[in-house]
């Protein structure tokens, strides 16, 4: 599978999928052209290349995603700690919290969060 990672303009036109589908791909064109003056190629363009990299799908011609916002999001965390801390979210946090102090209601939310996490050793 081709990287995930999308630009601005593809991320918007991501968005734009995920907050309409699903959505027939003519649909999508309108869309497209009403909101940045897209012609049809371009829109079939950023699609098609957005459904190689397994974001979305175009069948019988109807767009649907392959995986939600969040889990979009969710792979491009876990990719960027990978990339910039070998894997550590220790690290992250570490680096995250050298500059910005966490709150209290902040912190709190983290602790229960890993509580709520924590798998057996």
């Amino acid at each position: 599978m081709e990287e995930l990672k999308m630009g601005a303009v593809q991320e918007q036109f991501a968005d734009l999928i995920w907050q309409h589908e699903p959505i027939a791909s003519g649909e999508l064109v309108k869309l497209c052209q009403q909101k940045w003056g897209w012609k049809k190629p371009t829109t079939y363009t950023v699609l098609r290349k957005l459904c190689q990299r397994g974001i979305f799908q175009n069948e019988n011609s109807v767009v649907t995603s392959r995986m939600t916002r969040t889990e979009y999001d969710a792979l491009q965390s876990e990719k960027f700690v990978e990339d910039r801390f070998d894997g550590s979210l220790p690290a992250f946090i570490a680096a995250f919290t050298a500059r910005k102090a966490l709150s209290q209601e902040e912190a709190a939310e983290i602790r229960r969060m890993i509580d709520g996490f924590e798998t057996e050793g």
